[in-house]
């Protein structure tokens, strides 16, 4: 049976994270599969997920702070990120170019931890989290810890925890002035501009 942590067990998890394993936790959507940032444990995680090595992973950072630097943020961006994060919201933002080109490209998708549980996960592993949905690739996101064993029998272990929305993230793209819907999810693109309108006043 695999590996399961309690919550509680946030310190002996990111052991496995810093050991370029691969582990699910609950985020405040549903479970993803996340791994350290690394070229190894990317790989790791390519190969849990039988993902293609051509499509990026998501990066779940613990604040603002720490989403700066390893993405540009101009205004437009910062009054949404401000808004709306911690929350149910991916955002496409370029990549700082201190910042190694894992996996092809001059854009992230990057997420701020909404929960205790993810930031402390974040904080005992040392560095942002690749994060991306707790399914095979191509199959559909799976919503328990057994449905993600039998999907994913490569992971080294399960955090467990609580989801809340139950559904994906809104993925934005915010390297323009007027931020675009990417995929549809519990924040829209009335709350987009709203936030963007709140950013110019």
């Amino acid at each position: 049976m695999m590996k399961r942590f309690a919550p509680e067990e946030i310190a002996e998890a990111a052991e496995v994270l810093k050991q370029d394993g691969c582990i699910a936790a609950a985020t405040d959507t549903v479970y993803g599969i996340c791994a350290r940032i690394s070229q190894r444990a990317m790989e790791r995680l390519y190969e849990v997920k039988h993902r293609p090595s051509s499509k990026q992973f998501p990066i779940m950072c613990r604040d603002l702070e720490q989403l700066k630097e390893i993405a540009e943020v101009n205004p437009q961006a910062e009054a949404v990120i401000r808004a709306l994060m911690p929350g149910p919201l991916t955002v496409i933002l370029k990549r700082r170019e201190a910042f190694p080109d894992y996996a092809g490209g001059n854009t992230l998708a990057i997420r701020l931890a909404m929960n205790d549980q993810l930031r402390k996960l974040i904080c005992f592993t040392g560095t942002p989290l690749f994060m991306t949905s707790a399914n095979r690739s191509g199959m559909p996101e799976c919503r328990t810890p057994e449905a993600i064993e039998a999907a994913c029998p490569l992971l080294d272990g399960i955090l467990e925890g609580e989801v809340h929305y139950n559904q994906a993230s809104t993925i934005a793209d915010l390297t323009t002035e007027t931020p675009r819907i990417l995929r549809e999810g519990p924040i829209t693109l009335d709350e987009l501009q709203r936030a963007l309108m709140g950013g110019q006043k």
